[in-house]
């Protein structure tokens, strides 16, 4: 059974590394990115005539820490580098003095006008707030002079929404454009538009936590329901779905920027339980099938401490948070209208059904803020992060097939910022280090069980039935290393604001990948369920790293950046970023010379049909290169029409560049070190399903070390990986224009904004077959669309090529309207509605493999899978009466298409398409809760709170059967929805909370 205590690595490690990054630390100054600071800036008036030299101080009313500046000769001050917060805004001039108070938000540029001796010409006053215990209020300041296409998601809604996990980024799906995903095994990541999850980047206090390895875009997040921040520790976030500037890095979608909570002036703190278990929520289809509930639940706690070291100057903060999760799993054969039922082994039905699977994870994150004094900030963080999780059971995977995942995560800041008069300086030195390692549970042969058309002559079209024994999952892939970056900023200027930068990261990313260690034995159910008509297996390559793969890269960036204030109405956003990356590993690589010759000499690569050149593929170890044309320009702007930021017409244009994952361009070292084979057996009815020939059958096999045997004199049956030569780095190409209006409506303020959007991503990394028929071509006759050449191996096996043929391209209209919650109103609504026409050339989801086809325009555009065209996410915040605060979420999606061969015409005219299952929503989900709070006249209060999730119980499907079917005629139950649905059913969560 599972065991919470499992780690893949030990503790002392994690306290090793602790140890190594202070000692880095301390060795050279260092900082954070400016992408989390605030900027005020505005005009300065003296009896309504703008006043040279005035003095502007702006200081934190929780922590003390100031800042100050004097206004230039045209009267204008900008204040950068804030932390977001409540700040008493001091301007002093000829003798006269006046004061306001504001709250800024997280990475906000916000104007706010200032008079002295006359009617101060402040900016548009919105509602007020306080800031966590602390009951200051502020002018909350709307950011509307930007060309971000940007949304703030605040404390108050963190904290009040209700939601199933907390995870922090669950409340971005309330920005138009932007999904959080949680599929059906629990596994959640944020994605943005047609691009996949890997394409976004999350920024806590400026850092960057960017996976280099794997999907998923953040480190940590791929495959995993764990959390990749304590979401106690998150003060409040943005995000920018387009438009970013020049500072933004490594991404090519959206742009998370978070900050992380410090400790105040007062000694705080809170503790918090919630739990949800079987007995609080609704059966699954599948467990109203087999008539009884799986044992589940998900429980949550955790704690956290802040408050002053030295008053004004010294804070501290640190937080704790641990999930344990049991969620049930659903066992179900696949494809079922094409084999009999009662053909599947007595023990493989034994493991149909419902099912589970346990998670654990822990977290930490401590910070210390130390304000020197008014023009030097000094702030240390560290995060630790751990889980293990059961994986890889459910759908037609057997309970036996299960794997232990063990996720780690480590990260350090050091951050050192130092501001002037004219200029602002932040740096930073980082340390990270990152695990995620599954490994099978049971090690043994895996039984995989398919079913094929059982033509006399064609067997190739097989599909899957069930998965069961040993699982083939053998991995240990992460990144370690440090990062240096430092952003300088100028406002000397009149009317510009400079900002140039430059980083520097030397971070060791690793792979090791031993799959089918497990050897996984093929059964056709038509044929017989107890001899193997083929194997699949790996083994290490002797004098060869066998497997163990790393890369010690150097990535490089610069940009420079200038927000210029035309006039009143007018600012642009103007700049350019060039970013590079050496990654010795596939620089270095030199094809074995026995491989390449034998492609060279292959004669199937010779014939007049050949669309690829070999050489292209085949490396000495000299003819590759980092990509250098990481170019990125950036412009935006806005047009304040009335100038009194309450309309605006905004857009821009730019190029994001992305990096490639190591995960895609290790596998290439990997094949040559590890190999895989596929071996076929001769069928029990005599039958070889290999036009490469087939092995007579012998139990012994079932040995590893006969399979190692056969390795020896297997060379058709191994596999090698082939990149590109000439790799380059995926991008983006985004294009907007939009309006957005400050209005009254109800007696409060209420901002609109409306955008048209188109990106068009391109050079994304796809694997294809190479593999050729003798006379060079793919297909079989010339105007056949599928039959690829896998029967046609090269003389040292099959060859697969990497190269950079991945594009998506989207068309949006994004709305939202929202009326910001504040304590004087009681409560805040916020509704965003995105349509969306996203079309992709990759028809698989996750892996970006198009074997089946030649290339990518054989497969043509399809529609972006996983994004629906219309989708609607709306959400309210109320301050009822006895102290009761009710908020809720309403989601509303149409239906998602779904991707698939069909092979209708016949079996060498298969071709992907798609359709949208019958239907008019595809995922609704209505969530409420409810939160009473008990002050006791104390410091100490107590809240409990309810949480009812998919309130109306509402199943979303999200498993069908996309089998078209065959030329012998077409699938009966084609668009038939399975059991498996989208979590959660109807739920009820109770959390229980002390705050002091």
């Amino acid at each position: 059974m599972y065991n919470r205590t499992l780690r893949r690595r030990s503790f002392s490690r994690s306290l090793l590394s602790c140890a190594l990054a202070s000692c880095l630390a301390l060795a050279a100054p260092t900082a954070l990115a400016q992408a989390t600071g605030a900027t005020l800036r505005g005009q300065v008036s003296a009896d309504s005539a703008p006043a040279a030299g005035a003095r502007v101080t702006a200081t934190n009313v929780n922590t003390g820490l100031t800042r100050s500046v004097q206004s230039s000769a045209g009267g204008r001050y900008n204040l950068a580098g804030l932390p977001p917060g409540t700040y008493r805004v001091e301007v002093a001039a000829d003798g006269q003095t006046t004061t306001e108070t504001v709250t800024l938000q997280v990475g906000q540029t916000a104007t706010l006008d200032l008079g002295v001796g006359g009617v101060a010409e402040t900016g548009p006053q919105q509602a007020t707030t306080d800031l966590d215990t602390i009951t200051v209020t502020g002018t909350m300041l709307a950011e509307t002079r930007t060309s971000e296409i940007a949304t703030y998601v605040s404390q108050k809604q963190i904290e009040a929404l209700p939601q199933g996990t907390r995870n922090f980024l669950a409340f971005a799906d309330t920005v138009p454009g932007v999904q959080f995903v949680q599929d059906n095994n629990g596994n959640t990541r944020l994605r943005s538009g047609s691009q996949a999850a890997s394409a976004v980047n999350v920024f806590i206090d400026g850092v960057g936590q960017k996976s280099y390895t794997l999907p998923g875009g953040v480190a940590g997040q791929d495959s995993t329901r764990g959390n990749p921040f304590p979401q106690s520790a998150i003060g409040e976030y943005k995000v920018i779905t387009q438009n970013y500037k020049a500072e933004f890095d490594q991404i090519s979608s959206a742009a998370v920027v978070a900050a992380t909570r410090s400790g105040t002036n007062e000694f705080e703190g809170s503790f918090f339980w919630d739990r949800t278990s079987s007995d609080w929520r609704q059966m699954t289809p599948a467990e109203e099938e087999a008539g009884e509930k799986v044992d589940s639940k998900e429980e949550q706690y955790g704690a956290s401490l802040a408050g002053p070291l030295i008053r004004d100057r010294l804070h501290f903060f640190v937080a704790y948070e641990a999930k344990d999760y049991v969620t049930p799993r659903t066992v179900e054969l696949g494809n079922e209208s094409r084999y009999d039922i009662a053909d599947v082994p007595a023990e493989l039905q034994a493991q149909l059904g419902p099912t589970n699977s346990p998670f654990a994870q822990d977290m930490f994150f401590g910070k210390l803020s130390w304000s020197i004094n008014d023009y030097n900030f000094l702030e240390f963080t560290g995060q630790l992060r751990e889980e293990d999780e059961i994986i890889g059971v459910g759908g037609q995977n057997a309970p036996s097939r299960a794997t232990v995942n063990a996720n780690e995560v480590t990260r350090y800041d050091l951050r050192w910022q130092f501001s002037n008069e004219d200029w602002l300086n932040d740096a930073h030195l980082t340390f990270e280090d990152t695990s995620w390692a599954p490994q099978a549970v049971a090690d043994q042969p895996g039984y995989a069980l398919r079913v094929s058309e059982l033509s006399p002559t064609d067997r190739e079209n097989i599909a899957e039935v069930l998965n069961a024994g040993g699982s083939p999952n053998s991995q240990d892939k992460g990144q370690e290393g440090w990062g240096f970056q430092n952003d300088l900023t100028f406002f000397g200027w009149e009317g510009h604001t400079l900002k140039m930068g430059v980083k520097y990261k030397d971070v060791e990313v690793n792979a090791i990948e031993r799959h089918f260690s497990n050897p996984m034995f093929y059964y056709d159910i038509g044929t017989s369920t107890e001899q193997p008509y083929r194997v699949e297996f790996g083994t290490g390559i002797p004098g060869t790293s066998e497997g163990f793969t790393t890369s010690s890269n150097k990535q490089f960036g610069i940009y420079i950046q200038d927000d210029w204030e035309v006039n009143e109405h007018l600012i642009l956003n103007l700049g350019v970023r060039w970013d590079y990356e050496e990654t010795p590993t596939y620089e270095d690589y030199v094809t074995p010379a026995n491989v390449a010759a034998a492609l060279r000499a292959w004669p199937n690569l010779q014939g007049p049909n050949v669309d690829y050149d070999i050489e292209d593929y085949i490396s000495d170890g000299s003819n590759r290169d980092a990509f250098d044309g990481a170019w990125q320009p950036r412009v935006g702007f806005s047009y304040d029409v009335n100038a009194d930021q309450r309309f605006v017409v905004f857009g821009g244009a730019g190029r994001a560049y992305d990096r490639n994952l190591f995960d895609y361009l290790q596998i290439e070292v990997n094949r040559a070190s590890f190999a895989r084979y596929n071996a076929y057996f001769v069928d029990a009815d005599g039958q070889c399903r290999n036009e490469g020939g087939c092995l007579d059958w012998d139990e012994a096999y079932y040995d590893p070390d006969a399979l190692q045997q056969l390795a020896q004199g297997l060379t058709t049956g191994r596999e090698w990986y082939l990149n590109n030569n000439d790799l380059k780095v995926p991008y983006s190409d985004q294009l907007s224009l939009g309006v957005r209006n400050v209005f009254g409506m109800f007696g409060q303020e209420w901002n609109s904004e409306v955008a048209l959007s188109h990106v068009r991503s391109k050079d994304g990394i796809v694997f294809r077959l190479g593999n050729r028929r003798e006379d060079g071509s793919f297909y079989e006759d010339p105007g056949d669309t599928s039959g690829p050449p896998w029967g046609f191996p090269s003389p040292v096996g099959t060859v697969l090529l990497v190269d950079n043929m991945g594009e998506t391209r989207t068309n949006s209209l994004l709305a939202k309207l929202d009326k910001p919650f504040t304590p004087d109103s009681g409560w805040g609504a916020t509704f965003a509605y995105t349509y969306t026409d996203g079309e992709q050339n990759i028809a698989a989801e996750g892996w970006p493999e198009i074997f089946s086809q030649r290339d990518t325009g054989m497969i043509g555009w399809l529609p972006a899978r996983g994004v629906a065209e219309h989708r609607f996410v709306g959400t309210g915040i109320w301050d009822g009466p006895w102290g009761v605060t009710w908020s809720a979420k309403l989601t509303l999606e149409s239906m998602r298409p779904r991707v698939g061969e069909n092979c209708l015409a016949g079996w060498d005219m298969c071709r992907w398409d798609s359709y949208k299952p019958d239907g008019t929503l595809g995922f609704k989900q209505f969530d409420v809760a409810a939160t009473k709070t008990w002050n006791t006249g104390t410091d100490i209060s107590f809240y409990v709170r309810a949480d009812l999730l998919n309130a109306f119980n509402w199943r979303n499907w999200n498993s069908y059967d996309d089998w078209w079917g065959s030329i012998d005629g077409p699938n009966e139950n084609f668009g038939d929805r399975n059991l498996d649905i989208q979590l959660p059913t109807r739920s009820f969560k109770l959390s229980f909370g002390v705050n002091w």
